[in-house]
């Protein structure tokens, strides 16, 4: 389970194992989200609660319903879902999170979106990667969530990266940590699409290369891997990655050995990255968010060339 706690920004997973039925989009109705979402802070006393943190944090009109079309076991503590949601009102950029109404469950869940908005607009499709963890939201997900399950979502956030034809081109790094991964992906899978359509069409938007450095406690907590990959040797010139583990017990295979670092991300190989032309995206627990947002600022990156976002 994730809450979206702090979010700092100067800016503002595709895989398809299931295939989703069709359904009649439905939207709800001013009353029944008012009333559910006022049930909802008046049930939930936790101090952490996902709306109350994200309170001022801004957020999309539109709240639709979304089907369960598709669920798997992303790690031995993840749980990835697809959803399928009709509504074409429904959009999102590339790392935000949506409000997760579920019925019958007081407590909104606050989840990022790991998929990118193209899946959305030819599929109708959005993916979440949720951790267990003792939170209604998360518990529902991990024990009684089912296909065809109807919930209901909102896109919030004001983390994301969402470049437009004339803006000039940008390298980014990207820095995760464990779940934190789920907005990155989205981002690194958004620069994946948009490398396509350029080649395709020679038009578009221009992005310059992806570098994602990525932290979990073994290989199999390293949710997406095998998709990560697949874009690093898909586009070998435009996307890296350096995978890092901190608890690793067994062998590493052979196929993850050239990407694995065993220990954390150091601040020198995020040093070495830094230019006027890049962009930092930082998500994971809030004491690598703040120490690589600090170090950066003390390297004399610009405040608005630093993005980060801290779950909870």
């Amino acid at each position: 389970m994730a809450c979206a706690a702090v979010v700092v920004c100067g800016l503002l997973r595709s895989s398809r194992g299931s295939i989703c039925p069709q359904a009649a989009s439905r939207r709800l109705t001013s009353r029944a989200l008012r009333h559910l979402t006022l049930t909802s802070i008046m049930k939930s006393k936790r101090k952490t609660d996902h709306l109350e943190r994200t309170a001022n944090v801004v957020r999309r009109e539109v709240v639709a319903a979304a089907k369960v079309c598709g669920a798997a076991a992303e790690s031995p503590s993840v749980k990835r879902l697809h959803l399928l949601v009709a509504d074409k009102d429904f959009s999102f950029k590339a790392g935000q999170w949506v409000d997760f109404f579920i019925p019958g469950v007081s407590v909104v869940g606050g989840f990022s979106i790991c998929s990118s908005p193209r899946l959305l607009e030819q599929e109708r499709v959005i993916e979440l990667a949720v951790k267990y963890a003792n939170h209604p939201p998360a518990l529902w997900i991990h024990n009684q969530c089912a296909l065809d399950s109807e919930v209901a979502v909102r896109v919030g956030g004001e983390f994301f990266f969402d470049p437009q034809p004339a803006d000039a081109s940008r390298n980014l790094v990207l820095i995760a940590g464990g779940v934190g991964i789920n907005p990155l992906l989205s981002i690194l899978r958004h620069t994946a699409d948009l490398h396509r359509a350029r080649a395709s069409t020679g038009g578009g938007c221009e992005v310059g290369t992806v570098k994602l450095f990525y932290s979990a406690k073994n290989t199999s907590e390293l949710l997406f891997k095998q998709n990560i990959l697949d874009l690093v040797n898909e586009f070998p010139e435009k996307i890296a990655c350096s995978l890092h583990v901190t608890k690793q017990t067994t062998q590493i295979s052979a196929e993850l050995q050239p990407y694995i670092t065993e220990g954390r991300i150091t601040e020198k190989e995020i040093r070495d990255h830094i230019s006027k032309e890049t962009l930092f995206y930082i998500c994971g627990p809030p004491p690598m968010t703040d120490f690589f947002s600090k170090q950066l600022e003390n390297s004399h990156v610009p405040k608005e060339h630093i993005c980060f976002e801290k779950w909870w």
